[in-house]
C-alpha cells in the first residue's frame, strides 16, 4: 500500500506523456501541402524583400526537417499583365496544384510568418471543404471606393486585409477556376483588390463569405499581442539610410483658375512647407500664388495634357540632379517628409514609378496604371524613358493616369505599388486597415476639414521622425 502514491504519480505522468504524444504532430505532407503566393514587385527593392520573405520560410521548413514547400513569387509569373489581380492565376493554380495540395497561401512582402502556427491554424478547418479564410475588414460606411456597396449596412460584407495574409482551400480554388473557363473576367476597372476578390468568391450569396481567423494578424511582431499569431506584419515606414534631400524631388501641383482660392490655400496651410521645389501648374498665370500657366487649356474630364507638359517641363527646365518628380492634385494632402523617406528604399537609375495601384482590363490583358489622386511619383529616369518614346495623349483631355499606365505597359516598365499612397480620403478606408499604415497621401476635400486631417494623418510632428516607428496619437473620425 504504501507504494500505492508513487506509483499512481508514475501512472499520471505516464497518461500525460501519452496525452503529449497523441498531440497530432506536424505531417510530412501537411507542409508540403501550402503554396505559399508572395505578392511581390519587380522594382529592386521590393523584389528583394520578398526574396528574403521566401528564404524564411523556407529556412522554417527546413529547421522543421520537413519537404519544403512551394513559394511563388506574384511579380515572376509573366504569363498575366495582371498576375497581381490574383483571379487570372486561379486556373493554372488549379492545373498545377489541384491534385496534390491543399491550401494557396496569399501574403505581402512585408507579412511575417511562423510557419508551424500557420499549419496548426490551417488544420482546423477541413481541406476537403471551400475555405475563404483571413483577416476581416469591414466598411462602416458605404464608400466611393466600393462603389458604395452594400449601402444599407456595410458593416455585413467582410473582405481580407492582405497585410495579415489569407488562404483559399484547394476545392475553392477548383471551383473558381471552373467559373472563370466558363465566365472569363470583364474588362474593368480593378480599384481594392481584396474587396473585389472577396465580392467575386461571395458570387451574390453563392459562394462561401469570408471566414475571419484570429491567428491572422496585423500587429507588429514585436507586440504583447501576438503570441498567438500565425502571422505579423512589418507596420512601418520604409527607410534605407538617409531620407533623400528635400532638393531631390520636385513637386508640381495641377491645378485650375477656379480652385486658386478655396483648395491652393489649404496647401499652403498644410503641406508645401515641406517641398523645397514646387510649382504650380494652372490655366491662368496668378503672381499672388504663383501659378504658371502651360498654355494648356483647362478640361472638365482628364488631364493628360496638362500632365505630359509638365513632364517636359520637368525635364527641360529642372536641375538634371534633380531624381524626383512628384505630380499631385490641388486637393491631394501628402506628406513630403515621409515621402523622402520611402524614396530612400528606391533607385532614381532606375524607371520607376511610384503610387496607388490600379488596373484596367486586367482579366483580358489590360494594363496597370497609378492613380493620380493619391500623388504619382516618378524618377527622372522614368520620365526620360517615357518622353523618349512615342507614347502621348490619344486627346487633351483624356484620363492622364491611365494613358501613363498604357505607355508604361508599352514599354514594358512596370509600375510600383506602395498602399501608403491613397486615392481617398481616410474616412473611406477601414479602420483596421489604416491601424497598420503611416500613410503618404489622401485625396479630397469632400465633407472633411483638409486641414484638420493633413496634422491629423500626415503632419511629421506625428511620428518619430528619428526612427520611422508608428506612435499611438489619436486619429479622429474624419
Amino acid at each position: 500500500m504504501s507504494r500505492e502514491p508513487g506509483c499512481s504519480r508514475w501512472l499520471l505522468f505516464a497518461a500525460c506523456a501519452h496525452l503529449v504524444f497523441l498531440l497530432p504532430p506536424l505531417r510530412a505532407r501537411e507542409l508540403k501541402g501550402i503554396v505559399f503566393v508572395i505578392q511581390s514587385q519587380s522594382n529592386s527593392f521590393h523584389s528583394k524583400r520578398a526574396e528574403d520573405l521566401k528564404r524564411d520560410i523556407l529556412k522554417q521548413a527546413v529547421d522543421l526537417g520537413k519537404e519544403l514547400p512551394t513559394v511563388l513569387l506574384i511579380h515572376q509569373i509573366d504569363k498575366h499583365e495582371g498576375a497581381w489581380t490574383i483571379l487570372p492565376l486561379m486556373t493554372d493554380f488549379s492545373v498545377t496544384y489541384g491534385r496534390n495540395s491543399s491550401w494557396i497561401f496569399f501574403c505581402e512582402e512585408d507579412t511575417r510568418i511562423q510557419v508551424i502556427k500557420l499549419v496548426e491554424t490551417l488544420r482546423r478547418f477541413d481541406k476537403s471543404k471551400e475555405w475563404f479564410l483571413g483577416k476581416a475588414l469591414y466598411d462602416e460606411e458605404s464608400t466611393i471606393i466600393h462603389h458604395y456597396a452594400f449601402a444599407e449596412n456595410p458593416t455585413v460584407f467582410k473582405f481580407p486585409d492582405f497585410a495579415a495574409g489569407w488562404a483559399l482551400s484547394i476545392p475553392l480554388v477548383n471551383k473558381l477556376a471552373k467559373k472563370l473557363k466558363s465566365e472569363p473576367l470583364k474588362s474593368d476597372f480593378t480599384i481594392d483588390l481584396k474587396h473585389e476578390i472577396a465580392l467575386y468568391i461571395w458570387q451574390k450569396g453563392e459562394g462561401p463569405h469570408l471566414t475571419p481567423v484570429p491567428e491572422f494578424c496585423t500587429d507588429d511582431v514585436n507586440s504583447y499581442k501576438v503570441d498567438h499569431c500565425a502571422t505579423t506584419f512589418s507596420n512601418f515606414l520604409p527607410l534605407c539610410g538617409e531620407p533623400v534631400n528635400k532638393e531631390d524631388v520636385f513637386v508640381a501641383v495641377k491645378t485650375c483658375r477656379k480652385f486658386h482660392g478655396d483648395r491652393i490655400p489649404v496647401v499652403k496651410q498644410t503641406w508645401e512647407r515641406e517641398a523645397a521645389l514646387i510649382e504650380y501648374y494652372s490655366d491662368y498665370a496668378d503672381i499672388s500664388i504663383p501659378t504658371i500657366d502651360l498654355g494648356i487649356p483647362n478640361t472638365d474630364r482628364g488631364h493628360c495634357g496638362k500632365t505630359f507638359a509638365i513632364l517636359e517641363r520637368f525635364l527641360n527646365r529642372t536641375s538634371p540632379r534633380t531624381p524626383w518628380l512628384v505630380v499631385v492634385d490641388d486637393d491631394t494632402l501628402i506628406s513630403i517628409f515621409r515621402l523622402r523617406k520611402l524614396l530612400s528604399c528606391y533607385d532614381p537609375n532606375e524607371p520607376v514609378f511610384l503610387g496607388e495601384r490600379y488596373g484596367y482590363g486586367l482579366g483580358t490583358g489590360g494594363y496597370s496604371y497609378i492613380t493620380g489622386g493619391g500623388g504619382m511619383v516618378f524618377s527622372r529616369t522614368a520620365v526620360q524613358k517615357l518622353l523618349a518614346s512615342k507614347c502621348r495623349c490619344y486627346s487633351m483631355d483624356a484620363p492622364d493616369d491611365m494613358v501613363l499606365g498604357m505607355c508604361f505597359s508599352g514599354l514594358g516598365i512596370p509600375i510600383t505599388h506602395s498602399p501608403l499612397f491613397h486615392q481617398a480620403r481616410p474616412m473611406d478606408y477601414p479602420k483596421d486597415y489604416l491601424s497598420h499604415q503611416i500613410p503618404v497621401s489622401f485625396h479630397k476635400h469632400w465633407n472633411i476639414d483638409p486641414v484638420k486631417v493633413y496634422f491629423t494623418w500626415l503632419a511629421p510632428n506625428t511620428e518619430e521622425s528619428s526612427n520611422g516607428k508608428k506612435v499611438g496619437y489619436n486619429r479622429e473620425d474624419l
